[in-house]
């Protein structure tokens, strides 16, 4: 045995008063009354003691318990001083019950301290104090040393096994502890971790709202520089203004998806490339999706289709869907840009973060997004876990 665990004081948890359920109390309050009374009466049945004899040894009596209640206490609060100095002063009463002839207070004394030492304090002390508890016993009892041997043999296994409960409760005591302690970080991470997909839907439905409108409003602008015919311009400040409805019903959408009450992922692309005249197909078979891999397919759409009207206006766009064992892909390819239009001015325009969002996005999520040109054009693949 380490020699720094002679000197160590066992579970101070599994010694509070807080560690034990109500029958455990209850038990123990019957348990200690039921020795006092049996110690009361086996010091008086003998009818040995009368008049200020039985007073003296009434206030002897007094005198121990109360040893025996600061004893308990300190031993409990672990303060060593205290505790070695009561515990020699139990051993000191007790013989001076043996020598009044209260041979039970003297017996109930000497046993009771040894179990208690074996169960409250260190190593070290608890066998010193019980061998010269068990000691004094032994000296001082007139039974068979068969029967002393018996008796000091059964209270010390008792005393080993409480001090094994005692260090149990403890250890489980400091579990719980800890247990809640992670519960509460467990807690306190999952209210930050939905503050930021909170924070980061709400702006990836402004960035992709506002950008597609600048992209629409930079070409009106572009247009009026360039004299175009007033209805040209006229359609892109509706297709503007169409886009800001949009983009609050999006910001309803997202806020509904965070609650989970968003359409499928299905139904969203054919309103989406519906609107955004491309094609769309699907391969698998649709299933359910989980909240966050389906975000994730619906942010990469927007975003992808954004990209193309901005760097490649009137180019030809499809969207394939694939349902995948444990996974989903999301494949959206554009042709090479329609000469003429004017593509280099709204390239300009935006945040220029959409591809990094993405990407981050799939990563959060173990998977994947890659972006590059395609036969002059440009090709997004998403593979996300789902």
């Amino acid at each position: 045995m380490p020699g720094w665990s002679w000197t160590r004081w066992p579970s101070r948890e599994g010694l509070e008063r807080e560690s034990e359920t109500p029958a455990r109390r209850t038990l123990t309050v019957l348990g200690r009354s039921v020795l006092l009374v049996t110690l009361i009466l086996g010091t008086y049945s003998r009818g040995a003691f009368v008049g200020w004899g039985a007073v003296a040894v009434g206030a002897g009596l007094v005198v121990v318990v109360a040893q025996w209640l600061a004893f308990l206490r300190v031993s409990r609060e672990q303060r060593p001083r205290p505790t070695y100095a009561l515990a020699a002063a139990l051993i000191g009463s007790a013989w001076l019950g043996e020598w009044a002839h209260a041979y039970v207070l003297a017996d109930f004394t000497w046993a009771g301290l040894a179990v208690t030492a074996l169960v409250r304090l260190p190593i070290g002390a608890a066998l010193v104090t019980a061998a010269a508890a068990f000691g004094s016993y032994a000296a001082a009892s007139w039974e068979s040393w068969l029967a002393v041997s018996a008796t000091v043999g059964g209270l010390s296994v008792l005393g080993y096994l409480l001090r094994l409960d005692t260090e149990a409760r403890g250890t489980a005591r400091r579990l719980l502890a800890q247990e809640r302690a992670a519960r509460a970080a467990e807690a306190e991470s999952a209210a930050l971790a939905e503050r930021a997909r909170i924070a980061r839907e709400i702006h990836d439905v402004l960035a992709h709202s506002l950008s597609a409108q600048l992209v629409h409003l930079e070409a009106a602008r572009l247009m009026l520089d360039a004299g175009t015919d007033r209805e040209r311009i006229r359609e892109r400040v509706v297709a503007a203004r169409r886009m800001a409805q949009d983009g609050l019903a999006e910001t309803r959408q997202a806020l509904s998806a965070l609650r989970g009450e968003f359409t499928p992922v299905g139904e969203f692309l054919v309103e989406l490339t519906g609107r955004e005249r491309a094609g769309f197909t699907v391969t698998g078979t649709p299933r359910p999706l989980a909240a966050e891999a389906g975000l994730a397919v619906r942010r990469t759409a927007q975003e992808a289709l954004t990209n193309v009207r901005k760097h490649a206006p009137g180019a030809r766009c499809t969207v394939e869907l694939r349902y995948l064992s444990g996974e989903v892909e999301l494949e959206v390819r554009n042709t090479r840009p329609v000469r003429g239009e004017p593509a280099a001015d709204l390239a300009a325009s935006g945040s220029g973060y959409g591809l990094l969002g993405m990407r981050e996005r799939a990563e959060l999520l173990g998977g994947t997004l890659l972006a590059g040109p395609d036969e002059g054009g440009w090709r997004v693949l998403l593979r996300v876990p789902a």
